[in-house]
């Protein structure tokens, strides 16, 4: 079984998920997060990433528009044994 490398945390409901976002900082997981999550976390002092600063490009459309990008959608997507030299290509 593969390490968790890398989260992706964007909720509207906040409930529960600074404890779940300390669980997996505490394992060594990089955490990346949009808007008031990412800032809820920050405040948190876990360490997260924000989707716009990793795919460099803005939210759109009054914040709605946050995570659809090839280098979020790639990840989700990319099929390992198949699509792994794209995947790392793209990291």
């Amino acid at each position: 079984m593969q390490a968790i490398r890398r989260a992706l945390i964007s909720v509207s409901d906040k409930t529960g998920v600074v404890e779940l976002a300390r669980g997996l900082a505490s394992r060594g997981v990089e955490i990346l997060s949009t808007g008031g999550t990412a800032r809820l976390l920050t405040e948190h002092n876990i360490p997260v990433i924000e989707v716009s600063d990793y795919t460099g490009f803005p939210e759109m459309m009054g914040g709605r528009v946050k995570t659809l990008h090839p280098r979020i959608h790639g990840g989700i997507l990319g099929r390992r044994g198949v699509d792994d030299a794209v995947m790392r290509e793209n990291e």
